[in-house]
């Protein structure tokens, strides 16, 4: 682990180690990337197959890529009431929050008296990508494919990787049929991506590309970025807790060791607190709690390349700190913590109290926890039902409403040198196209 004493020296420089850039943005993997996504472009089926056998360990055929209707009512009938529960209870405040924030249709007069407004339709085909690795992650199929199905989206096509056997886990496979993927592919990696954007035999392009996914997954929306729409870049999964000397040093430790088990080895996260006290405490519950861990393994890959302890002077440098970081997830155990939120305006989510912990945003909460991650969350908010909702606006003029704005067109008009411009709103008003 990196400690950070708020009397170091070389505290400042510290810092700066500590919000370097995420494996977002490492430019071999995204050269990497780049040669996998032509492959796919220009071989299809066959590219797929081959990235199938060489990172997942699947000997598939083109014919096998699509997970039959056999498949997953085999899925659905494996299910036991214990996944069928959790599955049920997260589903249901997942829609609940979506179908709040779904955007809906309006429609007013402007200064002309013209009706304006705007319409939003579901896109009519989406892809999903569901990571597979280490750990099934069936809450995902969940936070994404609910959303799209609250939205209305017809197709929601679902990409995620096999094993060596060519399976998909089933608890996977049931949590996507609930929350209603209309296809599944048994494809995972950049490759994915590139086949939901460009299409092969077996895949038809998509419209627009959701979900989280490794540093690869993450660099292949970001190159295919305007071949189709992209919902955000959610990568390796990241925890900051920001606590002063009130908050119990085992949450904090739990949380942060909880992050660190997804086991890509590009996680990060961290704890920042007001007391050189809380410090040392959380240093020492994370040596007892660790070895208690049945991944302990991939998480000392996390603890020693990318957890930081730092203790800062006060909460204003506290709360700076959190906003340069960007974090995905933010944890506020302070005090107070209600009163941070509104100086917090760079975090994915925030989760309030010690009674709130991140995996709460997990698993059952509500809101999507497909959220940005590497500093992204400067620019970008976490996934919502109205990003499957494709805007448009709809303008209506009347010959009153027309005749009221002529002025100000002519005047643009005139102005950028554009006579045509003018000349397509006037001759509506001339007298032979009266009653028209």
């Amino acid at each position: 682990m990196h400690i950070v004493r708020a009397s170091d020296a070389d505290h400042d420089a510290r810092l700066n180690q500590a919000a370097a850039a995420s494996s977002l943005f490492d430019p071999v993997i995204e050269e990497r990337t780049r040669a996998i996504i032509e492959a796919v472009r220009t071989r299809g089926d066959a590219a797929l197959v081959e990235f199938t056998q060489r990172f997942d360990g699947a000997t598939l055929t083109p014919e096998q890529i699509p997970v039959t209707q056999a498949e997953r009512m085999q899925a659905s009938l494996k299910a036991g009431p214990e996944l069928r529960t959790a599955v049920t209870e997260s589903a249901k405040n997942i829609a609940a929050f979506s179908k709040r924030s779904r955007r809906r249709d309006w429609s007013a007069k402007n200064s002309h008296g013209a009706q304006v407004g705007e319409v939003f339709q579901p896109f009519q085909r989406v892809g999903v990508y569901i990571p597979g690795g280490t750990a099934p992650l069936v809450s995902t199929a969940l936070m994404t494919i609910t959303l799209a199905k609250v939205a209305g989206c017809p197709e929601i096509v679902v990409c995620t990787p096999c094993g060596k056997d060519g399976t998909i886990n089933p608890a996977l496979l049931f949590a996507a049929n609930v929350a209603g993927a209309t296809e599944i592919h048994r494809v995972g990696g950049s490759q994915a991506i590139a086949a939901m954007v460009h299409g092969t035999e077996t895949i038809r392009p998509v419209h627009k590309v959701f979900g989280p996914g490794n540093a690869y997954v993450v660099a292949a929306k970001r190159l295919l970025f305007g071949h189709v729409s992209v919902d955000l870049l959610p990568g390796p999964s990241e925890t900051l807790v920001l606590a002063d000397d009130s908050a119990d040093p085992r949450f904090i430790a739990a949380d942060l060791l909880a992050q660190a088990e997804h086991g890509s080895g590009h996680e990060r996260v961290w704890m920042v607190t007001t007391s050189a006290n809380q410090l040392k405490a959380v240093e020492k519950e994370i040596a007892r709690q660790l070895p208690t861990l049945g991944r302990r393994e991939f998480i000392q890959k996390v603890l020693d390349a990318n957890t930081w302890l730092i203790q800062v002077r006060d909460l204003d440098a506290a709360v700076a700190l959190v906003n340069r970081l960007a974090p995905e997830h933010c944890e506020i155990m302070t005090r107070n913590p209600r009163a941070l939120v509104p100086r917090i305006h760079a975090a994915g989510a925030i989760f309030l109290g010690q009674g709130s912990p991140t995996v709460l945003g997990d698993y059952v909460a509500g809101p999507s926890h497909v959220l940005p991650t590497g500093g992204a969350g400067r620019s970008f908010a976490g996934l919502t039902v109205d990003q499957f909702q494709r805007r448009t606006s709809v303008v209506e003029y009347s010959k009153p409403a027309l005749r009221k704005a002529l002025k100000g067109v002519a005047a643009f008009a005139g102005l950028e040198g554009l006579d045509g411009h003018g000349r397509s709103a006037a001759i509506r008003l001339e007298s032979k196209s009266q009653g028209r």
